[in-house]
């Protein structure tokens, strides 16, 4: 079963959260065959993946950054966080505590080492922050993991 990880630009305006929840299910439906999701839950990109994943009845794989990665998150994001986190097959903790870029990089390294293929919710621009979509793009493909790259028409970032 093939092991598709996620990487994306969080923080996205509600048209593009739309635009793309509906790239990455149509993607999902056109799979031949099950999948296995793999999603650090962060909001935007990650999440709207990890939903469509889990929405469809495929294996959902949680790698958390660190003990404290929930608490950088977004409030109005935390309840879809817990929610996912609870209905994943798998979740693996990383061994950091704050939740900052290094850990960031790492559980994406962590999850890209465990992937077939990375699916990027990307504008193609560089990172804000290391750690960033970019950053994680870069990696995937300098260890020759196939990208899939999606940014749909009218897209949008703040």
């Amino acid at each position: 079963m093939p092991r598709i990880a996620i990487s994306g630009h969080r923080g996205l305006p509600p048209e593009t959260e739309r635009l793309v929840d509906r790239a990455l299910r149509a993607a999902i439906a056109d799979h031949d065959g099950p999948i296995v999701g793999l999603s650090c839950l962060a909001d935007g990109a990650d999440q709207i993946f990890a939903r469509a994943v889990h929405d469809h009845g495929y294996a959902l794989e949680v790698i958390v950054p660190a003990e404290q990665y929930r608490d950088g998150l977004p409030e109005e994001a935390h309840a879809e966080y817990d929610r996912l986190l609870a209905a994943a097959a798998t979740v693996h903790r990383l061994p950091y505590v704050e939740s900052d870029s290094e850990a960031h990089m790492a559980a994406s390294a962590f999850m890209l080492d465990r992937a077939d293929e990375l699916w990027a919710v990307w504008d193609g621009k560089p990172a804000r922050g290391y750690g960033g979509t970019a950053d994680v793009v870069a990696y995937a493909r300098e260890h020759g993991i196939p990208v899939r790259v999606f940014w749909p028409d009218g897209a949008r970032r703040d």
